[in-house]
């Protein structure tokens, strides 16, 4: 990870203390919003404590009798307790090639992705038939038919089904992916909507790379699928035994489930995307004969203190809200440094941003994943009050960040 200046960036978003006349200002939103039904998590079957996978990634990074201490100084800083993997860790100096490692991902991949799919979908009371569009992303692997659509097939969703792969968002395709699944229901509001993300970054570690970023990578990722239900607002109550797919639009053929969840998940109120104009490359991978090679650098914390705050309270703004209305906060992991930043920026409370520090390090940061897998904890303990406001947030490759306002 190499020290760089700091672009000087040009701004577009108000400071916080301008005025409300400067902000834009979108209509309210109707109450009758996108409602998140379901999320669900897949984990891989082989988890390691952190200090179990230290010895064996430096095999795989370092040559013979090389220094080692950064290496166990990253694993130590990292904030990671376990991780799931999706091969067992022995395995990985056997994959070879990008062509083994993009075929495990994609083996793995459809594995966990039926999981997390099939998983969310009985929590939210319906049939894979009942889905009218699928939002997938990974950066970790790439397929052509893509991986979406060789679920649909096995898992039997409607041949009309809509598709939107992503590819290329990296940490923040939870969050974007979410935003478009919101796009579509407003336009939509009879649809049913799905965003799976599959995410299995150890695939993507350099063997006899001992750069600072391959070592900080083998630290801190982890693997993992997420799918998250979302309903148009105009589904609230539906019955889906009337024989049809579940969409008042009679657009598919499903068999429906007969049943639907109880509507106890937040509304999607709104979101914004933000590109940082000049920092392509702080974030994202070099593609090579040996796959992905990641590049980390060392001034994402200081993007994130100088320009991502003004962004976040601008945005918050435009809702006639600030920080402090903010009850609760899914951030992505990115690791200890960034969600660091993201707290002093924004001056929360020590406790605001536990959510995201439990799970990266129960789970390391799973790229697209994450903020799936804290919104799935927030949705398994206590639920937020009524009426409570949230916040979904990530960055990524770009540099970019993306905001999810959320009500309860």
């Amino acid at each position: 990870m190499n020290d760089m200046r700091v672009p000087v960036l040009v701004e577009h978003a108000p400071s916080p203390s301008a005025p409300a006349s400067v902000a834009r200002r979108p209509p309210p939103p109707s109450a009758a919003g996108p409602r998140i039904a379901a999320v669900r998590c897949a984990l891989p079957p082989h988890r390691y404590a952190q200090h179990e996978l230290t010895g064996p990634i430096g095999d795989l990074c370092l040559s013979p009798g090389a220094d080692r201490a950064l290496l166990h100084r990253v694993h130590a800083s990292a904030g990671v307790r376990t991780r799931h993997l999706a091969l067992p860790i022995e395995r990985y100096a056997r994959l070879g090639d990008f062509g083994r490692s993009n075929g495990a991902w994609l083996e793995t991949g459809l594995e966990l992705g039926e999981e997390a799919l099939s998983g969310a979908l009985r929590e939210a009371g319906l049939t894979p038939a009942d889905v009218d569009l699928l939002v997938f992303a990974s950066i970790t692997g790439v397929a052509a038919p893509s991986l979406d659509a060789r679920l649909a097939g096995r898992m039997g969703l409607r041949p009309d089904v809509k598709r939107l792969p992503l590819f290329g968002l990296g940490c923040v395709a939870g969050a974007a992916g979410l935003a478009r699944v919101h796009d579509h229901l407003l336009g939509h509001p009879e649809d049913t909507a799905v965003l799976l993300t599959v995410e299995l970054c150890s695939l993507t570690l350099q063997r006899g790379d001992a750069s600072r970023a391959n070592l900080v990578a083998g630290a801190l990722f982890g693997d993992g699928a997420a799918a998250l239900v979302a309903r148009g607002g105009n589904t609230d109550g539906v019955n889906t035994d009337d024989g049809g797919s579940g969409s008042a639009s009679g657009s598919g053929s499903g068999s429906g489930s007969g049943t639907v969840a109880p509507a106890s998940g937040p509304r999607v109120v709104a979101t914004r995307s933000h590109l940082y104009p000049g920092t392509e490359g702080l974030l994202g991978w070099e593609i090579g004969a040996a796959g992905f090679r990641v590049v980390i650098d060392a001034g994402v914390p200081d993007i994130v203190r100088g320009h991502f705050g003004r962004h976040l309270c601008a945005f918050l703004a435009e809702h006639e809200l600030t920080v402090d209305d903010i009850g609760t906060w899914i951030c992505h992991p990115g690791g200890p440094r960034i969600l660091s930043a993201v707290s002093e920026t924004l001056g929360l409370s020590e406790d605001a941003l536990d959510r995201s520090r439990r799970s990266l390090a129960a789970v390391g940061n799973m790229s697209s994943v994450s903020v799936l897998h804290i919104l799935e904890d927030v949705r398994a303990r206590r639920a937020p009050e009524p009426g409570t406001w949230g916040l979904l947030l990530a960055m990524g490759p770009g540099f970019c960040s993306e905001l999810v306002l959320l009500r309860w």
